[in-house]
């Protein structure tokens, strides 16, 4: 496995275990300037990846982290692009779906990424060199856990249940993945248009990065998100539906999603899976 890939999903299973520890308690919460939930499982889990990411002498750019200048991060070939905890509001509503997101950046596209669930033990993650997979049953790695240990459970998991994406799983209806809590106008304006195009249209809700996942994974076709996300948000995902055979493009003007730009917002964008449906 490329070395960088193992630190990033050794630093992923980390934080998870960093997650599930607050998770398991009472959870506290503080509001960001920008109004969005902090608490003390996104500071943990950003400490850890930042101190395993470190041994690669790539810089970071960090949801928890991001105060870095653009005039500083634009002269950057290579990057780690990380969402500690994705889905904080699930993460304080317990419904399991939020994520670790880790993703390697080069020249403004990801080449990498890596997305943990902590509560399902499920690990996602794809590179350049590869195709993307999925594993289930992958163990969260506690503070007691050592590197050695961590490399074994990996090498166990990684050769013994690893699922190259798409998994075929039998659908027939064409399906669209969409977010739980922003379902926008112009989005149930797609889904009404598949509907008339294809007939049945199933729609799947779901929480934090997996949606990028459902459609990698096969589960779905379309996720078109047409409402406010942030780089971090999406880069590991995007990979990993990059190298399962997906699209990620603006909804404006089809080009490829981009990362790094001055202002870390995302455009409006889509990600399909071709030849399914």
């Amino acid at each position: 496995m490329n070395s960088n890939l193992a630190v990033a999903i050794g630093a992923a299973l980390r934080a998870g275990a960093e997650i599930l520890d607050v998770y398991d308690s009472e959870i506290k919460i503080e509001i960001k300037d920008d109004r969005s939930p902090l608490t003390e499982a996104d500071r943990r889990a950003h400490q850890v990846i930042a101190k395993q990411l470190s041994s690669t002498g790539i810089p970071l750019l960090s949801e928890e982290g991001k105060s870095i200048p653009y005039a500083v991060r634009r002269e950057w070939k290579q990057f780690w692009l990380v969402d500690p905890l994705d889905g904080t509001k699930e993460f304080i509503k317990r419904n399991g779906e939020f994520t670790v997101n880790i993703a390697l950046i080069d020249k403004g596209k990801p080449i990498m990424g890596v997305i943990y669930v902590p509560v399902k033990k499920v690990l996602y993650y794809g590179a350049f060199d590869q195709p993307s997979r999925k594993v289930d049953q992958v163990e969260p790695a506690g503070a007691g856990s050592t590197d050695a240990v961590l490399q074994q459970h990996l090498s166990e998991k990684l050769n013994g249940n690893a699922q190259t994406l798409p998994i075929q799983n039998g659908r027939s209806n064409y399906a669209i993945v969409a977010s739980r809590s922003h379902l926008s106008p112009e989005t149930e304006a797609i889904i009404e248009e598949k509907r008339k195009q294809y007939g049945a249209v199933d729609t799947v809700s779901m929480g934090s990065s997996l949606k990028l996942c459902l459609v990698a994974e096969g589960k779905a076709d379309l996720y078109p998100r047409l409402a406010p996300t942030m780089e971090w948000d999406t880069a590991a995902g995007h990979a990993i539906a990059r190298y399962a055979g997906c699209r990620v493009y603006q909804a404006e003007n089809g080009r490829e999603l981009e990362y790094n730009k001055e202002n870390l917002l995302n455009p409006w964008f889509v990600v399909e899976r071709p030849g399914l449906k």
